[in-house]
């Protein structure tokens, strides 16, 4: 006869599932379903989250604020004259200011601002390949007018004279810089520069009497002297107005001037395009002194017609331009594409819009290559291409 299995009696003594609490039994439920590893490790991460969490709010300065912020040293005991001095720095005494006993802690610093003092002196500055008159004008926070009225004999009002080895007068403050003549006074130096004669004797750096006579102010021939806020009107070359039509050359042009008239029935369109690929305006900007823009150009970049027209001057200009091409386009209006490269259409070439005409390059003054782009109308003058290019 097979004996029948021996089981397990059941233990009295242990509560049976239905009477445990409820969170019990889903923990077992947990348990047998695999999940206790997770949960255990989950548990975890965000306990140490929390004690991050309490640590970052515990070191809150805020908190502690309760605390006192220095020890009084006035309650410490005077220590002996034949103490032997201790390591580290030495700790000054509260001293006594006498209004009630009020105790003056000085404190060590271990660190000293030196306040920033306003410059008022000239400053020479030597010109580096790749600058430019705004991007110098930036570097020590002038407008660029300062720059020019500042340098007058060196750049002759143009920022395209702008050439490296050339040691520039930086002004401390925006104005003009003056070269006093015999027989000067100060009423009429401030007219001309438009200022009142108060600016130049109170500016520091003209170490000039308050009382000083207008008429006899004893500034010797020949000094210098910074006018803030001054300014004057520029005395600028600009390329004049070049016509198909012309019959004689540009007089003071160079070797690339024409010899006219182009008969061309070519003109331009009532809409432009960008004479580079790059649209980017780095260098010089228009302004009245900058009539044109310099966009950014690597060298040898195609250069294009921004519209359609007759070259009326190709080649070389002796007026800083190097290598130049100013198209006529027969409505009233003409560009100049200045420091070419190399030219790719010579005088009455008939040019279309997008056509390639040059390549960028670094001739005549500048400081590294780029494209000078002028516009110009018979009934607008000199405008910013920036206001017509899409």
């Amino acid at each position: 006869m097979t004996p029948e299995p021996i089981r397990a009696s059941p233990d009295v003594n242990q509560p049976s599932r239905e009477s445990r609490p409820a969170w019990f039994r889903l923990w077992e439920d947990l348990v047998r379903s695999g999940l206790r590893e997770p949960i255990l490790r989950s548990a975890s991460h965000f306990l140490v989250l929390g004690l991050v969490i309490l640590f970052s709010w515990m070191a809150r300065p805020s908190l502690w604020s309760w605390l006192p912020a220095r020890i009084n040293l006035s309650s410490a005991p005077t220590p002996s004259v034949s103490a032997p001095l201790a390591a580290g720095p030495a700790v000054l005494p509260a001293f006594d200011s006498g209004a009630g006993g009020a105790i003056i802690d000085r404190e060590i610093l271990l660190h000293t601002d030196v306040p920033a003092r306003p410059r008022i002196d000239v400053t020479p500055y030597t010109v580096q390949q790749g600058d430019s008159l705004f991007a110098i004008a930036a570097r020590f926070n002038l407008q660029p007018e300062t720059i020019l009225w500042g340098n007058y004999s060196i750049l002759k009002d143009d920022p395209h004279t702008l050439r490296p080895g050339q040691v520039l007068n930086i002004l401390p403050v925006d104005g003009t810089y003056y070269q006093w003549q015999e027989g000067d006074g100060l009423n009429g130096v401030a007219k001309f520069f438009s200022v009142t004669p108060d600016v130049i004797v109170n500016w520091p750096g003209n170490a000039l009497e308050p009382d000083v006579e207008p008429a006899a102010p004893g500034i010797a021939a020949g000094s210098w002297i910074v006018i803030p806020e001054g300014r004057r009107d520029f005395v600028q070359w600009r390329v004049p107005i070049l016509r198909r039509t012309d019959k004689d050359k540009w007089q003071y042009g160079g070797e690339g001037a024409c010899q006219g008239p182009y008969l061309s029935d070519v003109k331009g369109e009532n809409w432009w395009v960008w004479p580079s690929d790059s649209h980017a305006v780095t260098g010089n900007q228009y302004s009245s002194f900058h009539p044109a823009i310099d966009l950014h150009a690597r060298l040898g970049d195609n250069i294009y017609a921004a519209a359609s027209g007759v070259v009326v001057f190709g080649g070389w200009s002796n007026w800083g331009y190097g290598n130049l091409i100013v198209i006529d386009h027969g409505n009233g209006w003409q560009t100049v594409y200045a420091h070419l490269s190399q030219l790719s259409v010579g005088c009455g070439f008939n040019v279309y819009q997008g056509n390639v005409i040059g390549y960028a390059g670094s001739t005549g003054n500048s400081t590294g290559p780029h494209l000078h782009f002028e516009m110009q109308s018979g009934d607008y003058g000199k405008v910013n291409p920036l206001d017509f290019l899409p």
